[in-house]
């Protein structure tokens, strides 16, 4: 497991390359997809820190968001700040603290 540091940046120098996936769905209890994030420009830095949750944590739970949000570094801050300018941090923050766990399913490009 990387120790996050202080710059989203160079936190994402350290995680996994994200070639060959084209998104991540996440799963609610009920089995209900309730997001993706897709491998595309603009959400390939939040792509690389769920597809890094996945691989550390397996399940999107507590432990794995807290983890996600330093990670995102400086840009935690800006989510708890302006709620909504970064749903995928917004989800980790929901998470937790005290939000439901969700899955997530790592689905490879063709």
């Amino acid at each position: 497991m990387i120790a996050p540091g202080a710059s989203f940046k160079d936190n994402l120098q350290q995680l996994p390359t994200i070639d060959g996936v084209k998104r991540i769905d996440l799963i609610d209890g009920a089995g209900t997809v309730v997001a993706s994030i897709e491998n595309q420009p603009g959400k390939q830095g939040s792509f690389a820190v769920y597809q890094y949750l996945r691989q550390e944590f397996g399940t999107l739970d507590a432990a794995a968001a807290d983890h996600g949000l330093a990670l995102f570094a400086e840009h935690t801050a800006d989510a708890q700040s302006r709620p909504g300018a970064h749903p995928n941090i917004d989800r980790l923050l929901a998470i937790a603290s005290g939000g439901p766990a969700l899955d997530m399913v790592v689905v490879r490009a063709d």
